[in-house]
């Protein structure tokens, strides 16, 4: 079968990675895609990598009329208070809807608000918006008509922690977590922080001491998992890398367990899902074994001295942390395999 997609906001890094995904989907065709800068032009004019292809060939149009074209599936990759005004046009019409903003992450609008600093008009959608983190939600994603695609960072530290804090392994508190993400994650637009000259040779903290936007989506997520309240500590730092996000949990083990049994519950965790990997004991992740790909790589450490445990995640931002995780999101809702258009092993070197 064939099933027809349009990408609401082409041009960011999300909404090319979706292109690029897409151009390899066995069952996927595009039928739109916009821009309100680049209205007009050929796909393949701004990205010279989609020469030859039939994505290329696809005029960018204005959003306003996308709402014309039949398709079945519409992913929004536009910004945060964006998507809660457009989602509606489509559901409405029986379309199925991927948002990869924050707009119905959070089942709380209050608490989006608060961190988002706007009003949400779409109280009565945020009901009905399954949150797609597809080794947690795979059953509810299958009837999904509205999926709120997970945050970059949430998204490898929720994975981090799930098997220790659903089987009840780890204390509550304190978790802290220290994250380094590639500039991919700042967007496409045009910023100070992240052009070359300020990031090359450099490496810095931000938006630290509970200041991330991506704070309540983790602690919202993590307390439903442990079926109790979760505060964590989250500090993003940047590197000077494209993709990748390297997360590291410091957590203590319940005075009842040892590292062996987290270890154990941990491997069973990625044999049951097939883009979790767990390293052997004493092997440590590396983004470079992840890029492009949908794996979470995850390695174990247990630091006797201090007592600590080290639960370290790594994924790509761009293809795990967002428009991959997407498109494996579509997949479930459309009753094709998971791993469809999506079995790619990382780019090495």
């Amino acid at each position: 079968m064939t099933i027809f997609v349009g990408i609401v906001g082409a041009l960011g890094y999300t909404g090319t990675e979706l292109i690029r995904i897409i151009t390899n989907h066995p069952e996927f065709e595009l039928k739109f895609a916009t821009s309100r800068q680049e209205c007009g032009k050929k796909l393949m004019d701004i990205f010279g990598h989609l020469r030859g292809t039939k994505e290329g060939e696809i005029e960018i149009i204005h959003p306003d009329k996308c709402r014309d074209v039949n398709v079945d599936l519409v992913f929004l990759a536009v910004p945060h208070k964006t998507a809660m005004d457009i989602a509606p046009i489509f559901l409405d019409k029986g379309v199925k809807v991927i948002d990869l903003s924050a707009d119905f992450r959070l089942s709380d609008p209050h608490i989006y608000e608060e961190w988002y600093q706007t009003k949400h008009t779409q109280k009565d959608l945020l009901n009905k918006a399954v949150y797609g983190l597809i080794e947690i939600y795979k059953d509810q994603i299958k009837n999904a008509q509205l999926i709120a695609n997970p945050g970059c960072y949430p998204t490898s530290i929720i994975l981090g922690l799930y098997p220790a804090l659903k089987n009840g392994l780890i204390n509550p508190s304190p978790i802290l977590i220290d994250s380094k993400s590639g500039t991919s994650g700042a967007g496409r637009s045009a910023k100070l922080g992240i052009i070359f000259s300020e990031v090359y040779d450099n490496f810095r903290p931000y938006s630290v001491a509970g200041a991330h936007r991506h704070t309540p989506e983790i602690e919202e997520q993590l307390s439903k998992i442990a079926n109790t309240n979760i505060t964590v500590s989250f500090n993003p730092h940047l590197l000077p890398i494209q993709r990748g996000i390297v997360s590291t949990m410091y957590v203590t083990l319940k005075h009842n367990i040892t590292f062996d049994q987290l270890y154990e519950t941990y491997l069973e965790f990625a044999n049951e899902n097939k883009w979790i990997r767990l390293y052997p004991k004493g092997k440590l992740v590396e983004a470079r074994f992840v890029r492009g790909t949908m794996y979470c790589d995850i390695s174990l450490c247990f630091d006797k001295r201090a007592n600590t445990t080290l639960i370290i995640s790594c994924i790509d931002n761009v293809c795990r942390g967002a428009s991959g995780q997407a498109v494996a999101n579509a997949n479930l809702m459309f009753g094709l395999s998971l791993d469809t258009g999506l079995a790619n092993l990382a780019l090495i070197p």
